[in-house]
């Protein structure tokens, strides 16, 4: 279960020497065709990292044959030595895999301003395309290969009729939307054009990854890409290739929230009743990046008025005093005041399910987040010692 799942993919991982540890650092996968499509979209963050500036340039024209991506280091803010380095890695790459540097996709991710040493990419791809297979192994491989934060490494699959999708991804801080929230490798061997690919990737990417909201901070690094092979021979359709895709975002931005920087609870807030998507969208956010409301969840404190207090914040349409909030399936809140006892809500379980109906309309979105921990201040506060 891994981007060597769909057929017609390679994908290895291997140490470069970018992390001090000897941990895998260096990953690719390759796409063997007969199609070389590719989709993806980016960080919406202004401050953008090297690879993340060459590889729009390379989507472009909606095609690519690989993906290498490091971990150990960002590769931003690091200047034309920066930019260097990311152009000799996708020419390396090329060179290795018997394509053009202009159909490599490069990524990277770690801590930010620090340069990244060429000499390691020169002695590791060479070595890392000899060992690419289309193993399930091999696939583990490669999403071991990006973890930075990450306790574990994070893949799925969608079989269809004759067809699939696979899926790697890291991410465990960071996260927040921007079209994309962390570093995410796609490949499906269905048949489609650049269009289709194009349009269920950012469907896909709008209702998942876009709405898992873990600490409001968003990365300069962000990238998804979606590469089909055509290899299966089936052409499923854009529908059934926009479901696919989504249904292998939304497992992967699950695992990426189960594994989040020091979280304690894995929480849903769902809104209904909103007059629109994107007003419901702006309600939940707005629970979300609330440390109030997060470090009561981690006390396990079911703090409805923190809730009110951050959805009284936003724009959206609705009456402070006609609203209901759930917390674990009991109601605390009718009507903007107090409803059951505290005492009768459990969060001690780590999946937390919080429901906000705005009784305002007949719309609804769901936003995916986690408290906030002392394991989470303390994580963050060492990491680039």
């Amino acid at each position: 279960m891994s981007v060597t799942t769909p057929s017609g993919f390679t994908a290895q991982g291997a140490a470069a020497g970018f992390k001090s540890t000897g941990a895998r650092d260096l990953a690719l996968v390759v796409n063997n065709g007969p199609l070389d499509v590719a989709a993806a979209v980016f960080t919406a963050n202004r401050a953008k990292a090297a690879p993340v500036l060459f590889s729009e340039r390379v989507v472009a024209d909606g095609r690519a044959r690989a993906v290498v991506l490091n971990s150990g280091g960002a590769n931003c803010f690091t200047g034309e030595q920066g930019s260097s380095v990311t152009e000799r890695t996708a020419q390396l790459t090329a060179e290795a895999i018997g394509a053009e540097s202009r159909d490599v996709v490069v990524c990277s991710t770690g801590l930010i301003g620090e340069q990244l040493p060429v000499e390691r990419f020169e002695a590791a791809v060479p070595a890392l395309a000899a060992e690419l297979a289309d193993t399930d192994a091999a696939g583990i491989a490669a999403a071991e290969a990006i973890m930075t934060t990450d306790t574990v490494p994070k893949t799925a699959v969608y079989r269809g009729a004759g067809w699939s999708v696979g899926g790697m991804a890291k991410g465990a801080g960071m996260l927040a939307p921007g079209l994309a929230t962390m570093l995410v490798v796609l490949t499906t061997d269905a048949v489609a054009d650049a269009a289709e690919l194009d349009a269920a990737l950012r469907a896909s990417t709008r209702v998942t990854f876009d709405r898992l909201d873990s600490d409001g901070c968003m990365s300069t690094n962000d990238t998804v890409v979606l590469l089909a092979s055509g290899a299966s021979d089936q052409t499923p359709g854009s529908a059934a290739l926009q479901e696919a895709v989504t249904a292998v975002c939304a497992d992967l931005a699950r695992q990426l929230l189960h594994d989040a920087e020091g979280a304690s609870h894995d929480i849903e807030i769902e809104v209904v009743g909103a007059v629109s998507e994107d007003e419901a969208v702006e309600v939940g956010r707005s629970c979300a990046r609330s440390n109030l409301l997060m470090t009561a969840i981690f006390g396990n404190d079911p703090n409805w008025g923190r809730v009110l207090a951050a959805i009284g914040t936003t724009s959206a349409s609705f009456d402070p005093y006609d609203v209901d909030v759930t917390f674990n399936g009991v109601r605390l809140c009718t009507k903007g005041g107090p409803d059951r006892p505290r005492e009768e809500c459990d969060l001690t379980p780590r999946r937390t399910h919080i429901l906000i109906d705005l009784h305002a309309g007949e719309r609804a979105a769901t936003i995916l987040t986690n408290d906030l921990t002392h394991d989470y201040v303390h994580e963050n506060s060492a990491y680039s010692s």
